[in-house]
């Protein structure tokens, strides 16, 4: 069955930085988009990065300029580089991928930005 699995996120002051992975299973990874997400305490989960197959990227406005997405098709796994973090990042973040029958998520792993 297909699995994801995140790790990488943590605790981390202002202005610093985190990379996240996501780890792949159970799909022919370098044919699928993936996509991280993630969500704040009391808000919508929200799209924050994607990656194509063919390795175009997009991330939304406002992380742009911070936050890099990229893939390892040899290692089955997607990162997302955060830099320049704030204390309106933290959230729980959560890799994505789906194909024509349905959505598949990873667990999510939490990232707090707080001094």
């Amino acid at each position: 069955q297909v699995q994801l699995v995140e790790s990488g996120g943590g605790l981390v002051q202002p202005g610093g930085s985190l990379r996240l992975s996501c780890a792949a299973s159970g799909i022919i990874f370098n044919i699928y988009d993936m996509n991280w997400y993630r969500q704040a305490p009391g808000k919508q989960r929200e799209l924050v990065a994607v990656i194509t197959s063919g390795g175009v990227t997009n991330v939304v406005d406002s992380v742009k300029g911070r936050f890099t997405i990229s893939r390892d098709n040899a290692k089955n796994t997607v990162y997302l580089q955060m830099n320049s973090l704030k204390p309106e990042d933290t959230a729980v973040y959560y890799c994505n991928t789906r194909n024509i029958r349905r959505d598949y998520w990873g667990q999510g792993t939490q990232v707090t930005v707080s001094s």
